[in-house]
């Protein structure tokens, strides 16, 4: 093809774009940011887990606990989720359960109430995904309460909840 044929036929290939009705030009989908979650709730005995903004709930998961969720965690190894207001203080994203928001228990009255028992509170609470290479388990994984103490999501949810919730964030753990 000679240089003038094709400068022509990119001229016309432009001016054909221009007349596009605007609809007919992909436009990247927009996503919208996640919305910050102010507060995070978890309810022990529905075994859920919500994120949220104000009055509004941003999320509800359908989580697992421990392998003996009834009661406050007293000492470790007993296999209880704690109940109370914490906050989460930390993340990690290399936690052999996928990634983990560290929840701040125990606090100075777990501390205190495993001090006159003469126990260990306790400690390493997390929200988590599921062990890493087990992920196929899916949401098959909240049919049982399987964890030491802690509160586990799918990973897919995990993320979610990894983008919606920053370091400082207040949790409630109820009953």
């Amino acid at each position: 093809m000679s240089r003038r044929k094709f400068v022509l036929r990119l001229s016309a290939l432009i001016l054909l774009a221009g007349c596009a009705p605007p609809d007919a030009v992909p436009i990247a989908p927009l996503v919208p940011e996640p919305v910050a979650a102010d507060r995070v709730l978890v309810l022990k005995g529905k075994r859920e887990l919500h994120l949220l903004a104000g009055a509004q709930t941003l999320r509800t998961y359908t989580i697992a606990l421990g392998s003996e969720p009834e009661g406050p965690k007293r000492q470790a190894g007993d296999g209880r989720t704690p109940e109370g207001r914490f906050v989460i203080d930390r993340r990690n994203p290399q936690s052999s359960f996928y990634r983990s928001l560290h929840i701040s228990y125990p606090g100075p009255a777990d501390r205190e109430r495993a001090r006159q028992m003469g126990v260990d509170p306790g400690g390493d609470i997390m929200i988590h995904g599921l062990p890493n290479g087990r992920e196929w388990i899916g949401s098959d994984h909240a049919r049982f309460d399987w964890t030491e103490g802690c509160i586990a999501v799918t990973n897919a949810e995990m993320d979610e909840i990894w983008a919606m919730v920053q370091d400082g964030t207040p949790i409630e753990i109820r009953p």
